[in-house]
């Protein structure tokens, strides 16, 4: 698109190719292009090789043109726009590129300032998976997807169990985004590019780390009502067949749905937060009561349980049983009083998290939706107007000029040749001499972040040198549940500091760890925002220089009724129908099972804004406040059905427990030994000949296909069905679980990356400091071939460093001590770094 002269937007003068496929790599240059690169789209001389409205979505403010890259003149015409190019993006199998005439490799050896981005399905370096159809349910169902989809499904014995949310590409497309930016940022640098690979099912698996992680002899007051359930019925041989209506009264009375006086469910989620859950019950009119019946809430639930006085408190999650139970019983009484959106209301004002089950459509058009940009409207040329999501992330001053992107434009490619040669291109000299090691080293980073998405947007950044200090209260305000054990994920490569900043002392330390750092991630509502002291015009007056970046849960980028509403992952996934389609009906919504679906995804776009508005700066000088939410990412987490236009069908993507796939061509079905998902085409159904087994499906009509192949998937293993279908360039996987992968991907720490091991690589920290026997994902979804990827330490115990960093800030031994005698700071939260 013609370039604007008065954009403000970060990523203004940048030229972007884009030959990406499908979704993932469209979708990367879709958030380039909305932060304001110009992109060029190529296509085959068909037409897109996935047609669907989605891509008037995936190509909007883009031009777009028509290449065979099969031909030599095709070739030319690539090798003339990539000439233009600052960054080249292709989403093809290892080698499919090299093989149509465009070797990265070779590209940056002639222009040693471009920067390459590649998106495979499997890493280039797996050499059993790397030539691989991999459709997003198949890179999906290699990696223990569809069989680890959470407790509720164990215990129906729905296993495996299939979702249409293309977790890889949305996890993927995030990652990639960033890695481009950061590398475009490293760029003004030193002036060098860099050439990424993000395979798909790394950014999956990174996507799931919260879910994959494994504690050896993890205490027992972590375990849930439904993990309990499994173990005993594992234990006695029972089967796993509870109803849903069974399974509901395992759940948490501050983490689960309520019926309304509408008919309409209301998702709670206010477990973990001292408040929270003391707020819901006051303001439903319980606590007194409760208390009376000998409801407890522990000063300091950081002590082993042994030591409680009670066996519960409130505010911690899991509670016993019979508490769990009783309050729960009690909520249900008072829920029915209430229609749904009354209930939001009360709970937005209260300050404590709920929202309403709604279906996609019903957020596609939502008040707050349109009002704050979250859905934006566009002209296609082909569907007419459309709604689409709006930007996943943003900066405040040039936010509003994302919410009217321009409809995709087909253009001749001498067309877009005049278009990117019109943008003046100033190059930043190449500093070799001083080429940094990381793309973020030397950046000083400070994290105020809790639960999940906003410490692990900063954690993600770590791999790549920066610094990062993590300020906690000095006593804290979650239970261990939610700090420690996620923090096993998100603290690692952090220092530690525990600081009570509403104390002057306390706050005085804040605003020196502020004026010595380059940027501050925080995920607050507008309103705590302002409540800390956090404005621009504050931040300009404590650090000028200082990025601040916000993460919340309903922003959009103009204010909106709910966007000072406390909310999590799971709200934003009721909000915005992820948990009526899980589940099936408004009767039986679900949790899409994996922990952080969305607040992983978040972390990554807040990532993404920190690099623009670090390139943006060092390109102009700029300093940048960057925003995102988690209901900014629920777009891109539901991409192939998040629009509506006039003539749209019925939002009908596969929903509920029993479905099984798309169709007869694309589903799960049994082999001798476990299940094989098959994911294919139409187009596809003439290789089913050359599958040994198969060869007569193609004569079978349509109504009888799934009758004609699932007795014949029952001759075989899965694995050799899999040989087969892959063989014939047929879309196949086993459907594994997140142990297999994890015990048959797992090295001792040894420092390395795992980005040499292929598409799965786990570590195992035998002396992790908290004195268990740690496994957890590597850090290797991003692959640059100049660019460093550091190793990550292992989280340090809450407050490990809060002595060294005040000494590093000039505070001396004897007036550390005296702060933390005064309660001030502290060096710990608990005895135990997990508490028992």
């Amino acid at each position: 698109m013609p370039l604007n002269p008065h954009s403000k937007l970060p990523l203004k003068g940048v030229k972007v190719i884009d030959f990406g496929q499908y979704m993932a790599g469209p979708a990367v240059a879709m958030i380039l292009a909305d932060l304001g690169a110009t992109v060029v789209h190529v296509d085959p001389p068909e037409g897109p090789l996935w047609e669907t409205p989605a891509n008037a979505t995936l190509n909007r403010n883009k031009l777009i043109v028509s290449i065979d890259l099969k031909s030599d003149e095709g070739q030319r015409q690539a090798l003339a726009l990539i000439e233009e190019a600052d960054i080249i993006i292709e989403s093809f199998r290892p080698g499919v590129m090299k093989r149509l005439g465009i070797d990265f490799a070779a590209l940056r050896d002639e222009r040693q300032e471009l920067i390459t981005l590649s998106m495979p399905g499997f890493a280039s370096n797996d050499e059993l998976r790397r030539d691989w159809r991999a459709f997003e349910s198949v890179i999906a169902a290699n990696s223990g997807v569809f069989t680890d989809m959470g407790l509720n499904r164990v215990l129906m014995g729905v296993n495996p169990s299939f979702s249409p949310l293309p977790l890889a590409s949305a996890y993927g497309m995030m990652l990639a985004a960033s890695s481009v930016v950061l590398a475009l940022q490293a760029r003004e640098r030193t002036g060098l590019g860099d050439e990424i690979e993000v395979p798909l099912a790394c950014a999956l698996m990174e996507g799931l780390c919260y879910n994959s992680i494994k504690i050896e002899e993890l205490p027992e007051r972590y375990k849930t009502q439904r993990e309990k359930e499994i173990e005993r019925r594992r234990i006695e041989g029972l089967p796993m067949n509870l109803t849903y209506e069974e399974l509901q009264e395992l759940l948490d009375p501050f983490y689960r749905s309520y019926k309304c006086k509408d008919g309409r469910m209301f998702y709670v989620v206010c477990p973990s937060h001292k408040e929270h859950a003391k707020r819901c019950l006051k303001t439903l009119g319980l606590y007194d009561e409760l208390v009376e019946e000998g409801m407890c809430e522990e000063p300091d639930t950081y002590l082993p349980t042994s030591e409680w006085q009670s066996d519960m408190s409130l505010g911690v999650y899991p509670l016993p049983k019979r508490w769990a139970d009783h309050i729960a019983a009690r909520m249900k009484e008072v829920f029915l009083t209430r229609t749904a959106k009354e209930w939001e209301k009360i709970f937005g004002r209260g300050k404590f998290p709920g929202a309403p089950q709604r279906w996609l459509q019903e957020w596609v058009h939502d008040d707050h939706a349109e009002t704050t940009g979250l859905m934006v409207e566009v002209e296609d040329d082909e569907f007419g107007l459309m709604t689409q999501p709006g930007p996943v992330v943003w900066l405040q001053d040039s936010g509003h000029e994302m919410l009217a992107p321009r409809p995709r434009r087909w253009v001749s490619v001498e067309e877009a040749l005049a278009t990117l040669s019109a943008i003046e291109t100033k190059l930043p000299r190449v500093r070799a001499k001083n080429a940094r090691d990381g793309w973020l080293e030397g950046v000083r980073i400070l994290d105020l972040c809790n639960v999940i998405a906003g410490p692990h947007s900063v954690a993600y950044l770590a791999r790549f040198g920066a610094e990062i200090t993590k300020l906690d209260p000095a006593k804290p305000f979650y239970d261990c549940w939610n700090t420690v054990i996620f923090g096993l994920s998100h603290m690692r490569s952090k220092r530690s500091v525990l600081t009570d900043i509403s104390q002057p002392r306390g706050r005085q330390i804040f605003e020196e760890l502020v004026r010595r750092s380059d940027v501050v991630v925080w995920n607050a509502t507008d309103k705590q925002v302002e409540r800390m002291g956090l404005t621009e015009q504050e931040m300009k007056r404590l650090n000028p220089r200082a990025i601040f970046c916000q993460l919340d849960c309903f922003s959009g980028v103009k204010p909106g009724p709910r966007t000072n509403y406390l909310g999590y992952d799971d709200l934003v996934q009721a909000t915005t129908g992820i948990m009526l389609r899980f589940g099936g009906s408004m009767d039986t919504p679900e949790e899409h099972a994996h922990v952080g679906t969305i607040d992983v995804m978040c972390g990554f776009g807040a990532s993404l804004g920190v690099a623009a508005a670090l390139y943006q700066h060092l390109k102009t000088g700029e300093v940048g406040r960057v925003k995102t939410s988690l209901s900014a990412l629920s777009g891109l987490a539901q991409a192939p059905f998040c629009y509506d236009y006039e003539r749209r069908g019925l939002f009908d993507e596969p929903s509920g427990r029993e479905v099984n796939g798309y169709d007869d061509l694309s589903r799960f079905y049994a082999a001798s030994d476990g299940v094989v998902l098959i994911s294919a085409y139409e187009t596809d159904l003439a290789k089913f000949a050359g599958v040994e087994g198969l060869e007569g499906l193609v004569d079978v009509a349509p109504e009888e296909r799934a009758a004609y192949l699932a007795p014949r998937f029952l001759t075989a293993r899965a694995a050799d069905w899999v040989a087969r279908l892959q063989a014939a360039d047929i879309g196949a996987a086993v459907c594994e679980n997140l142990e297999t992968l994890r015990a048959y991907n797992a090295w001792p720490s040894d420092g390395a990356t795992g980005i040499h091991r292929g598409s799965y690589s786990f570590t195992v920290y035998e002396d992790h400091p908290s004195g268990h026997v740690i496994t957890q994902l590597d850090p290797y979804a991003i692959r640059p071939k100049r660019g460093r990827i550091y190793p990550l330490a292992p989280s340090e115990k809450y407050g490990a460093s809060t002595r060294q960093v005040l000494e590093e800030l000039g505070h001396t031994g004897e007036e550390i001590d005296r702060l933390i005698e005064e309660g001030v700071i502290a060096e710990s939260w608990s005895r135990e770094y997990l508490p028992t």
